[in-house]
């Protein structure tokens, strides 16, 4: 009961947003990856890569404050992952990335 009672009352605790901001958060991560499932003709560019900017910025905020942010910094490099795998099958999907592989074929 102590350690239950340390971890409520603790800065990092559910009494505090640096707890329910991250649990929020994980709402894009699980969006990201139930969207691997879709055509990836459905993936906007645009806001893949405004995620994957986003997940950067939240990452170095996590780790700059105190006291730092472990569970937004794993949430967010959770879902820099997801949405850099996003932005792959996107340019798969416009032949951004057929060229390159074509021309590291002919050397």
């Amino acid at each position: 009961m102590a350690a239950f009672r340390s971890f409520w009352n603790s800065p990092m605790g559910p009494k505090t947003t640096h707890f329910w901001g991250p649990v929020a958060n994980w709402g894009f991560v699980i969006s990201g990856l139930a969207d691997t499932q879709k055509p990836p003709e459905l993936i906007s560019g645009n806001m893949t890569s405004v995620m994957c900017i986003y997940s950067v910025l939240c990452m170095r905020f996590a780790w700059m404050i105190r006291p730092r942010n472990y569970l937004l910094l794993v949430c967010h490099a959770s879902n820099e992952s997801v949405q850099l795998f996003q932005l792959s099958r996107w340019a798969k999907a416009h032949g951004y990335l057929v060229q390159k592989e074509l021309e590291q074929k002919k050397q």
